[in-house]
């Protein structure tokens, strides 16, 4: 590099450093709340459940914005209507089985009570065609779990995922002793918290079309990818995946959201989209309400996938740094360190195994840090009604 070039290179830095100005988009600190419609009207044989909230300030403490108190009815194109009722008051608007003819056209109502009117279009019922199955492979140090699936018909092209993730971890050491609050005293333990069973929901969008191909088949379409080291597949785990049927329009809808919530933040991603959807206030039409409401039945298949089935020598990464030390009832200097470590309050340590001399009585513990010990920290005990 010449003398020139290097000074110029200086200043052009000192410049774009100069020149970078903190931005503040209004929408950090606006006062508007956006009306959130999520869900689908289920045409089958399975619950709808609609989830109204409002947006909330990216500045803001509140994180959740339930829509309480609304009136919401699906309505055919004969004016007959199925109420939706939020039972648990936490904004979540459900009916049982609605069983929709595909004949019909539908909607749906919503009256909050602010008095504020809501309509979805009407809609056609697009059916959704079985899941064929779920696989997965092992790619680049991943688990990823794809979905096959097809129309013969050729009708449905636009697809779209959801799924629920469980599965079975154990702490990183047992514990085979508790405190025994009654009496302030280490006593063998009643049950175990060794195993314990965690659980997830996806909150990414996951998308897939067939369009551009002569025949509607979905093959090894990716739906999430894991870690071969994840807790998640270090004994049992299992997916249930839910496919739903999707228009052009709400494909189009589907992958704007998507990227403006997944794709963006880097120099070279895509710009912000306008989010166009189906549901408008009656009285205020340039009023922007976030959603869009999409008329189909729902199709799901569940797979297991266990630690064995993954490659030879895979270590499961523990997500806490753990490790073990003793705590004995009289040390070198006299001191009861399972008194004041293991029984003293605050409690911050679990016994783990127990010290024994060669008559069989016990000198002290090995102990650990709760969330090395107790997996019900992070999960239940409970075995899932699915599970097997």
């Amino acid at each position: 590099m010449t003398k020139f070039s290097g000074i110029f290179f200086c200043l052009l830095l000192l410049t774009s450093l100069c020149c970078k100005k903190p931005y503040n988009p209004q929408l950090v600190s606006s006062a508007k709340s956006y009306l959130v419609v999520e869900g689908i009207i289920n045409s089958g044989s399975d619950s709808t459940i609609i989830k109204l909230s409002r947006t909330v300030n990216l500045n803001g403490k509140t994180t959740v914005n339930p829509v309480l108190g609304a009136v919401v009815n699906v309505e055919n194109d004969q004016n007959v209507s199925n109420p939706l009722i939020d039972i648990h008051h936490d904004g979540n608007y459900s009916s049982p089985p609605l069983n929709l003819s595909n004949s019909r056209k539908y909607r749906l109502r919503i009256a909050t009570r602010e008095g504020n009117q809501y309509l979805s279009d009407f809609m056609a019922v697009k059916p959704t065609p079985p899941i064929d199955s779920i696989g997965f492979k092992i790619q680049n140090g991943n688990l990823v779990v794809y979905i096959n699936a097809h129309d013969l018909s050729n009708n449905t092209r636009f697809y779209r995922w959801d799924y629920a993730e469980t599965w079975l971890f154990h702490s990183k050491y047992g514990s085979d002793f508790q405190l025994d609050l009654n009496t302030n005293t280490i006593v063998p333990r009643s049950k175990s918290i060794f195993y314990c069973f965690g659980s997830d929901r996806s909150s990414n969008i996951v998308l897939t079309s067939t369009a551009k191909l002569s025949s509607d088949v979905v093959y090894q379409s990716p739906v999430t990818t894991i870690p071969v080291t994840s807790e998640k597949l270090g004994v049992r785990y299992s997916i249930l995946v839910h496919q739903y049927a999707l228009t052009n329009e709400a494909y189009n809808f589907y992958q704007n959201l998507q990227k403006n919530t997944e794709q963006l933040g880097g120099i070279f991603d895509s710009q912000p989209t306008q989010l166009n959807g189906n549901i408008h206030n009656v009285n205020n039409a340039a009023e922007t309400v976030i959603g869009y409401l999409t008329i189909t039945n729902v199709q799901s298949k569940r797979v297991f996938i266990s630690y064995d089935d993954l490659p030879k020598n895979t270590i499961t990464s523990y997500p806490f740094d753990c490790e073990q030390d003793t705590a004995l009832y009289v040390n070198k200097q006299g001191f009861n360190e399972v008194q004041n470590t293991l029984i003293n309050p605050p409690v911050s340590y679990l016994p783990t195994r127990g010290l024994f001399t060669p008559a069989g009585t016990i000198y002290g513990y090995l102990y650990s840090t709760r969330q090395c010990v107790d997996c019900t920290l992070r999960g239940t005990t409970t075995v899932p009604s699915f599970w097997k």
